[in-house]
């Protein structure tokens, strides 16, 4: 497969005619048509269903754009970190992070960073940390902030002295907002929204250790921001690190701690033995003077 092919058939993917499309591209009717059947008998799979006013992909065509995504995504970072390498540092840098206090280092570090190197251009892809090791696995992100517990063996790293705090939120008027902290026997008694990445469940199972049984966890969710209306609405009560949900109308959210001794913190990492391009090697290297390490 040609990256020139991936990105036609990205296009009619996306416009849902080939002469939509072509138009895009540039290139004739016929010519777009003829790359894409030929596209389909390299791979033996039909990938459009064509219809009187517009094509739908197939359960395949639906497959080949998320990897064909994917692969164009790839080389077109590739490409511009080839361009990269004669001495001016004027790239781009992809950053995987979630939602956490630890941001605000990470703010910085751009903000100084960018002070030095004004050519460069910052790709910020927000997501939970399994998904931006993940990312980073497969070389589409450089440089990733994540939230501890995580497998490092692939990946040199740095641990931000960033304690990413536990609280509760919930509605002004319930009975948890009218205490000073939370405690695990009280999250026993209300219903509970809960982290949806597993390696920090299990850190929070074990502090509830045996009253985990009588939790009635009704949702769980990868982002705490995106559950807010759930806790407005009153259909649950959530439990969010501090820094994942940095603005809050406390007249509709109270947020209270919990009485929490388990500490969490986050790392800066990078894929061990990785090419870089210039600008994410001056960024690496940035990133170590500015903790001294």
């Amino acid at each position: 497969m040609e990256i020139r092919v991936l990105k036609y058939f990205l296009t009619v993917a996306r416009e849902e005619s080939i002469n939509k499309a072509a138009e895009i591209l540039h290139i004739t009717q016929p010519t777009l048509s003829r790359q894409l059947n030929r596209l389909e008998s390299d791979l033996g799979v039909k990938l459009f269903e064509r219809g009187a006013r517009r094509i739908r992909l197939t359960n395949e065509g639906i497959l080949l754009r998320r990897r064909a995504e994917e692969i164009v995504s790839l080389a077109d970072k590739t490409e511009r970190e080839l361009g990269e390498q004669d001495g001016c540092v004027d790239g781009s840098i992809t950053i995987g992070c979630g939602i956490l206090s630890s941001n605000r280092f990470l703010a910085d570090i751009i903000k100084g960073f960018s002070e030095k190197y004004p050519l460069v251009k910052y790709d910020i892809f927000t997501a939970n940390a399994d998904l931006v090791k993940e990312r980073m696995n497969r070389g589409l992100v450089d440089v990733g902030l994540m939230l501890e517990p995580v497998e490092m063996d692939r990946f040199e790293f740095i641990r931000l002295d960033i304690k990413e705090k536990w609280v509760l939120l919930t509605t002004p008027g319930s009975e948890p907002a009218e205490r000073e902290f939370v405690t695990a026997e009280d999250l026993c008694e209300i219903p509970l929204i809960f982290p949806g990445r597993q390696n920090i469940q299990n850190e929070l199972i074990n502090w509830f250790g045996d009253r985990y049984r009588r939790l009635n966890v009704i949702c769980e969710n990868n982002f705490a921001s995106s559950s807010l209306d759930m806790v407005k609405n009153g259909l649950g009560n959530l439990v969010s690190l501090d820094g994942a949900v940095p603005f809050l109308d406390e007249r509709e959210i109270k947020k209270i701690p919990l009485k929490l001794e388990l500490c969490f913190t986050s790392v800066i990492a990078w894929r061990r033995h990785q090419p870089f391009s210039l600008a994410v090697t001056k960024f690496i290297d940035y990133v170590k003077e500015r903790l001294n390490k």
